[in-house]
């Protein structure tokens, strides 16, 4: 008789257990992780560092220029945080952290050859050096260096992309890549 009370009070309790720790989670939040002083942010404008005066040699032959796409990165970054919304951009003396990059170097390396020796597949590399400072105490919060955003494409067949549309998705992933790290734990 005792066998059969004990059974169902046996079976509830693990069934509590189970649902609370289903119903726990695993500590997802959709919220950011940087300390509540900081809710505004300036990005100064990205200065390109890319050294277009190296002759080519086999390491460097897939260095391009593309001008003012640092001007592009800095739109991209600060639209970013917009969309984003843990980070309002604003003026540099109203900003709580203060966002700094250069673009370091700007790639575009075949990845894949057709029959006829002809590049299919393009990889487009943003690399950038980038660095969040606190405003108020001019303190460096952290440094990347070498922070890179990239895409691939086709230039032909049926997934062809220009390749202003393959820079453009570059951006974009850098973008989010930068304003990933910068609401992250530090």
């Amino acid at each position: 008789m005792q066998n059969k009370r004990f059974l169902p009070f046996t079976l509830y309790a693990v069934c509590c257990i189970l649902a609370t720790v289903f119903l726990s989670g695993c500590g997802y939040t959709t919220r950011s992780l940087i300390e509540s002083k900081y809710r505004t942010i300036y990005i100064t404008p990205f200065v390109n560092k890319t050294n277009i005066t190296n002759s080519a040699d086999a390491e460097n032959k897939y260095r391009i220029y593309r001008p003012m796409v640092e001007t592009d990165i800095t739109q991209f970054v600060n639209n970013r945080f917009l969309l984003d919304g843990n980070l309002k951009p604003l003026k540099e003396e109203s900003a709580d952290l203060i966002l700094k990059g250069e673009l370091l170097d700007f790639r575009k390396d075949p990845l894949r050859y057709d029959n006829n020796d002809n590049v299919s597949e393009y990889r487009i590399n943003l690399v950038v050096s980038i660095s969040l400072w606190d405003r108020a105490a001019n303190k460096l919060l952290w440094k990347e260096d070498d922070f890179i955003g990239d895409t691939t494409y086709f230039p032909t067949g049926n997934q062809a992309k220009t390749e202003d549309a393959a820079v453009t998705d570059a951006l974009t992933d850098l973008s989010r890549r930068i304003v990933e790290r910068a609401v992250e734990q530090w």
